[in-house]
C-alpha cells in the first residue's frame, strides 16, 4: 500500500491534511493454511514498534478508524502514520479503505488468529514450516 501524504495551511492558518491511496494491497497471510517462518516475523517486527503497536491498538479498538484520527493521536505525525500504516498492511494486520475523501483502516483478526496459532505451536516445540 502506498499512502501519499498532502498538507498544507488554510486561510486561518490551520494545517489540512489529506491521505490519498495510490494502492491497496493485501497479504493473504490469513487466508489459507499455517503461517511459514517469515510471515511470522514479518508481524512479529510490525508489533515491535511501539509506535506501531499504539496505531494497531487504536485501529483494533474500533471498527475502523481514518487516518485523520490515528493523526490525532498525541505524537503521531501525518508522514509517521503513513509510514506504520503501510507496515501494518504489508504484514496483513490492517486493511485501508476509501470513502471519499477519507481512508479508513481496520484490523485483520483472522491474521492476529493465525499468528497466536503460529505463536502456540512454537511454544510447544513443533517447528514452522520454512518460507514457501
Amino acid at each position: 500500500m502506498n499512502i501519499e501524504v498532502l498538507s498544507y495551511r488554510d486561510s486561518d492558518n490551520i494545517v489540512k491534511v489529506w491521505f490519498r491511496v495510490a494502492a491497496m494491497t493485501m497479504t493473504s497471510l490469513h487466508l489459507g493454511g499455517p503461517m511459514d517462518r517469515s510471515e511470522i516475523e514479518k508481524i512479529s517486527k510490525a508489533l515491535a514498534d511501539e509506535t506501531r503497536l499504539r496505531i494497531f491498538e487504536a485501529i483494533s479498538a474500533t471498527n475502523q478508524m481514518n487516518c485523520g484520527q490515528i493523526v490525532s493521536m498525541r505524537g503521531v505525525t501525518p508522514a509517521t502514520v503513513s509510514h506504520h500504516l503501510k507496515i501494518l498492511s504489508e504484514a496483513g494486520l490492517i486493511v485501508c479503505h476509501r470513502e471519499g475523501q477519507f481512508i479508513y483502516s481496520r484490523a485483520v483478526p483472522q491474521t492476529v488468529a493465525a499468528y497466536a496459532q503460529a505463536l502456540a505451536k512454537i511454544a510447544r516445540g513443533k517447528k514452522v514450516a520454512r518460507s514457501r
